[in-house]
């Protein structure tokens, strides 16, 4: 067995640690890497040609995108409803969301996080309910 474990080394270049008890594993650096993480990421919107770097992050599928839209605001409105668009259908496309935070912030999301935009109409009228009774 070692001998073909040897074999296999030299062909492939790889480290064989094998210590014969049978069990796969992967080390733990790898397994982390493999699944990769949810980057938190923020950004400035100065100019309507920066929507694209965040479209592309947003695109990827790993990145959270908190935007300051402050610049853009204060520079050009037609300018940032344009981006807002655009960076809207694109949360569309990639099954995303995308909402306002604040005055000057915007935070879009890709599909697997959901964006809370505080209390649903279930829960105000179940705190209604609650305050009838006491």
């Amino acid at each position: 067995m070692k001998n073909f474990l040897a074999g296999l080394k030299d062909k492939f270049g790889k480290s064989t640690d094998y210590d014969g008890s049978g069990e796969d594993y992967l080390p733990l650096e790898e397994a982390r890497e493999e699944k990769g993480k949810v980057m938190v990421q923020p950004f400035v919107m100065e100019d309507f040609d920066d929507v694209k770097v965040v479209l592309d992050s947003l695109r990827e599928g790993r990145t959270i995108a908190l935007i300051n839209i402050r610049p853009l605001k204060e520079k050009d409105m037609v300018e940032l409803k344009r981006a807002i668009n655009k960076l809207r259908k694109t949360c569309d496309a990639i099954e995303g969301d995308i909402a306002g935070f604040g005055e000057d912030y915007i935070v879009a999301v890709p599909y697997f996080a959901e964006i809370s935009r505080g209390k649903s109409e279930t829960q105000t009228s179940e705190v209604a309910a609650e305050g009838e009774e006491e």
